[in-house]
């Protein structure tokens, strides 16, 4: 494992600031990437790829309505991506490498194509090409179609950090055994309620803006039409809740991989949306696919 010294920092943009995780590696930096999280994420979820990357210097922001940023509405795919660009331009001047999970896979080529000078290549960890969407459905039922109860627990009230954690020890995702990093990461989502309990720090109405704008709005399928930047698909065979097939099935990701053969593509098995991130494990094998992502010519 290699040291970093991690330090907080933000970041002014449109409406607020963007607090920024930024991890420094304690010898010399051999290269540097901007990290970008899910729709209910926060930067944290990076901890354990982190840990994986000796000399590699990790920027990673918590998005509008979620984490420690005060940034709330309007948001969306374009919004968040002229952020990024804020943030790069801040604390990195250019990406060489952006890795988004989730909804952060999204932004991400929005980003690519909006300011495309800031950044060489993508690597896309089970998100950012075309979710199987329904049609015809109001936000709200968007939304509950593609997250289900994770857009749920955002209307929950927690008495305290036990609380909290026992909640997610019951979700079906989390079986593996814990880790320091994890509960890290679900202790940062807290934030205090006006009664004087917990909930989770990610905005509702944030979050049901950003799902419906991913799935029917114009700035991501601009984007992957003119997407030119050498990208790297991971995806994973589970989904938010442990149950197959995950977020892409794969008659619907072959379609989308047929349209697009530029993207290089890989299925890792063993693994389901939060897993891939929030173990040992899935961060080792995304630091794996970052460090390729650096290396590449």
């Amino acid at each position: 494992m290699n040291a970093h010294r991690y330090l907080a920092r933000d970041v002014a943009v449109p409406g607020g600031a963007l607090r920024i995780g930024v991890w420094e590696p304690s010898g010399p930096v051999r290269g540097e990437i901007l990290a970008v999280h899910g729709v209910t994420s926060s930067h944290r979820v990076w901890a354990h790829t982190v840990d994986r990357l000796p000399g590699i210097r990790v920027v990673a922001p918590d998005l509008r309505g979620r984490g420690r940023s005060t940034a709330d509405r309007p948001a969306g795919m374009a919004r968040h991506a002229d952020d990024l660009a804020l943030v790069v331009s801040e604390t990195l001047g250019t990406a060489p490498v952006v890795v988004g999970h989730s909804m952060g896979g999204f932004v991400s080529v929005v980003l690519a194509h909006r300011h495309p000078d800031l950044l060489d290549r993508l690597l896309l960890v089970d998100g950012g090409l075309p979710l199987r969407a329904p049609e015809g459905l109001s936000p709200e039922e968007t939304v509950a179609a593609i997250l289900g109860p994770t857009a749920t627990r955002l209307r929950m009230k927690f008495a305290d950090e036990a609380d909290y954690l026992r909640f997610w020890r019951e979700h079906p995702a989390f079986s593996s055994p814990w880790t320091p990093e994890l509960e890290d990461y679900f202790r940062y989502d807290l934030v205090a309620a006006e009664d004087g309990a917990l909930r989770p720090s990610t905005s509702e109405a944030v979050t049901i803006d950003d799902t419906v704008d991913l799935t029917t709005g114009s700035a991501l399928r601009a984007a992957l039409d003119a997407l030119r930047h050498p990208t790297r698909l991971l995806t994973v065979p589970r989904g938010l809740r442990d149950e197959e097939p995950g977020l892409y099935p794969p008659d619907h990701l072959s379609a989308l991989l047929l349209a697009r053969p530029a993207i290089s593509h890989r299925r890792v098995a063993g693994f389901n949306h939060y897993s891939i991130l929030l173990t040992p494990e899935g961060g080792a094998v995304v630091a794996d696919e970052v460090v390729g992502a650096l290396q590449a010519p």
